[in-house]
């Protein structure tokens, strides 16, 4: 053994073994249930863009297109989503027969198996479309297509079930709905009571080796009308047939919902969002082993099945909505701020406005950017957990910010419900995004940080499973070679850190070709250092302590999800063009996001027990004290960008286009383009001093020119109106609602 590894490396193996944090089955499943991408680069400390701008834009085929153009915008025109939510409870018989034919409930199966085989980015795109015009039949459409069945057996199904399932699920004669969340367990899988046990029954009159199931699940969507759940499950086998010991693990299976036991049917309501959500229960239900998803080789298996599978959900189908609502808020917030008036000025010129729609402005198009990111990664065949995660957490949180401002600047026009209120329905699913696919709390204190920090980290994982060995020799000639090599990253990691920190960033890198944002990449390359270093410090001085210590993750796994926001707003910029005119969001975002990474990095080190690495840290990282936000003439250029009608607009919002919008929205967009219009005849006026009469009498305007603001008008009166309701019509839209139902569904 040379003296290296006898004086050195055995004691630091020694300390290490209870020092670092140990991997669970089901952790260390997750882990390898996914992959590390751009996120590696930026936990590195020295990101390479080049890898970055190798990402080939996402890009929709003729075929998707004529989809989104076609059947997309058709199913839009045909929802009327207060009726919905208000009256009926479900989407009409003719959207669910609609959905079916045009094979919305098979976008990500195979075209062998009937389906529509979409790419990710047409996938998102469609979600993104309808959620603008509902939410109810966004959420119909996208979980057929995100974690559940389709998902599942289409990457770990046998021949068998591929050929029988797929094609039915695809063309809707299968409904499918996925059982994962136990009453008990919530956000935790691992402590789900649901159960099956291995034993034989009878199945088409023959005496087979199957699961006997039980199981109580909630919040599962599309459970009420589901033919098929997919159903996750503790599998014991008292017998061992399986060979795989009595406690075999998360296994999931299909269970028809006609058999006898299932009970399915009965409804929760999501935030007054009507989508099909409910509970659903199993008793004594029994299945064949086949009906286990990938056959009896995947008993057991589960939790790696639902990890992989979970990537689709977090990463497409929730960051579109998310996206979707920004974009909406953005839109109509910037069309209501040009055309509102308060004290004869459009309200989109006070200052107090002009922060919540530069904050919009700058939340829509970032937000886009990194949805567009992702997509191209999984485009790629790639299973981008981390990521994922940092998709569904954020998407929906700035989701939440923006319906927030947007309800702020509309005020009452967006308080009082009806059929021409277009914000109120994204306000109340804000929510639901929140907290379903793993409630984003527990996304940022687990997922991002916990798992990321192992899985991009260029040595940890490493290191763990060299610790994981059972041979002591073999464990430690693996923890010396992999250790060393920490050390080195480290010692590298530490000098990039303090040159970039000391020079103010401009030794750090930046691409080529990029001189109006070379500042912004090299500011990220700089705090990417000095994040690696600090991550680096976080394992050395909490070791094991620090997977509970969850404030920590949660800063360290938001610095993180701020340095992937900002790479993929800068990746879009470089694809469209490098368009001048969305500097100024480029400016605001980065200006924002390394502001809040210096004050996660402060918080971080605050709460180190250790002064020598605080001071350290402080040292070579530079993390400063008080910060400052972006300029108000900064915020003033952004918040104009969604005020005046442009091509920049159009980028910022989206592109949402006119088919299929809400009618609140379609007559909105009518209002901003008259008043737009007539913007010159109005200034004319005002400096005259003239009401239109006047104007007219006096010739400053001609006829023609009165008959169009008087139209103007009338549209900005529709617009600026709210619903209202007689007492008869208010009995009519909560018909059969008795006030006995409210105790019932409450003592329930």
């Amino acid at each position: 053994m040379d003296i290296r590894k006898k004086m050195l490396t055995r004691p630091i193996h020694r300390w290490a073994k209870t020092a670092l944090p140990s991997l669970s089955m089901t952790e260390a499943e997750a882990l390898n249930a996914g992959e590390v991408w751009w996120e590696a680069d930026l936990f590195s400390g020295n990101p390479d863009y080049s890898k970055l701008h190798a990402v080939k834009a996402p890009t929709l085929t003729a075929e998707e297109q004529a989809f989104l153009d076609g059947p997309c915008a058709q199913l839009c025109e045909m929802i009327d989503d207060w009726k919905i939510n208000q009256q009926d409870a479900d989407l009409p018989p003719e959207v669910w027969s609609f959905l079916r034919k045009n094979g919305f409930f098979g976008m990500i199966i195979h075209k062998k198996h009937g389906g529509l085989g979409f790419s990710a980015f047409a996938h998102s795109e469609v979600v993104r479309f309808i959620s603008t015009r509902s939410v109810a039949a966004a959420v119909t459409v996208m979980v057929p297509n995100s974690l559940g069945p389709g998902e599942l057996i289409h990457q770990f199904g046998t021949d068998a079930q591929k050929d029988y399932w797929l094609p039915r699920l695809a063309d809707g004669t299968e409904l499918p709905a996925f059982g994962l969340t136990s009453n008990e367990a919530g956000s935790d899988a691992s402590a789900m009571v649901d159960e099956g046990v291995v034993e034989t029954g009878m199945w088409n009159g023959e005496e087979v080796l199957g699961i006997r199931l039980n199981w109580a699940k909630r919040y599962i969507t599309l459970s009420p009308v589901c033919t098929v759940l997919g159903l996750a499950f503790k599998l014991r086998d008292p017998q061992n047939h399986l060979g795989k010991g009595e406690e075999v693990g998360i296994t999931c299976a299909l269970v028809p919902t006609d058999l006898d036991g299932v009970e399915t049917g009965r409804r929760h309501i999501p935030s007054t969002t009507m989508f099909m959500n409910g509970p659903t229960t199993g008793r004594d239900v029994f299945v064949p082993l086949d009906h286990i998803i990938g056959g009896p080789d995947y008993a057991g298996r589960g939790w790696m099945m639902l990890m992989s599978a979970l990537a689709a959900g977090r990463g497409i189908s929730l960051p579109s909505m998310g996206t979707a609502a920004i974009a909406m808020s953005a839109h109509t917030t910037g069309a209501y701020a040009r055309i509102r008036q308060q004290f004869n000025l459009p309200i989109g010129k006070f200052g107090g406005v002009q922060i919540p729609m530069a904050r919009m402005a700058v939340d829509s198009y970032v937000m886009d950017a990194a949805r567009r990111l992702t997509c191209a990664g999984l485009d790629e065949g790639r299973a981008l957990s981390v990521i994922s995660a940092i998709m569904k957490a954020h998407a929906t949180l700035r989701m939440r910010e923006a319906c927030n401002d947007a309800m702020d600047v509309h005020s009452g026009k967006a308080v009082i419900d009806g059929p021409s209120n277009y914000l109120l329905p994204l306000y109340r699913a804000v929510p639901i995004g929140i907290t379903v696919e793993g409630a984003n709390i527990v996304t940022r204190a687990l997922i991002i940080f916990g798992q990321g920090s192992i899985r991009a980290h260029p040595h940890l994982l490493d290191e763990m499973q060299a610790l994981a060995m059972e041979d002591d020799e073999e464990s430690l000639d693996a923890f010396d070679k992999s250790f060393w090599a920490h050390v080195g990253h480290s010692v590298k990691t530490a000098g990039r850190a303090f040159i970039r920190a000391w020079s103010g960033s401009w030794v750090a890198p930046a691409p080529n070709g990029s001189a109006p944002v070379a500042h912004i990449y090299r500011e990220l390359a700089r705090w990417s250092a000095s994040y690696a270093l600090v991550a680096d410090l976080c394992f050395l001085v909490f070791g094991g302590e620090l997977k509970r210590r969850e404030m920590i993750s949660i800063r360290m796994g938001d610095i993180l999800s701020e340095m992937y926001l900002m790479s993929a707003a800068l990746k879009r910029w470089e694809d469209e063009g490098q368009q001048d005119a969305d500097l100024p969001i480029l400016e605001y975002a980065a200006t924002r996001s390394f502001n809040t990474i210096r004050r996660l990095l402060n918080e971080v080190l605050e709460n180190m027990p250790s002064a020598f690495a605080r001071a350290v840290a402080r040292l070579v990282t530079l993390p400063g004290g008080g910060t400052t936000g972006p300029s108000d003439e900064l915020i003033a250029e952004c918040a104009n960008l969604i005020y005046e009608p442009s091509a920049t607009r159009d980028r910022i919002t989206g592109h949402l286009g006119a088919a299929g919008q809400r009618p609140g929205v379609a007559k909105l967009n009518e209002a901003y383009a008259a008043v737009v219009e007539l913007d010159p005849v109005m200034r004319k006026l005002r400096k005259a001093r003239q009401t239109p009469d006047d104007g007219l009498a006096a010739g400053t305007i001609t006829d023609e020119e009165r008959g169009k603001i008087a139209h103007m008008e009338k549209l900005v009166g529709e617009v600026t109106a709210v619903d209202d309701f007689t007492p008869e019509e208010l009995a009519r839209y909560y018909e059969g609602f008795k006030p006995e139902d409210a105790s019932r569904i409450a003592a329930e």
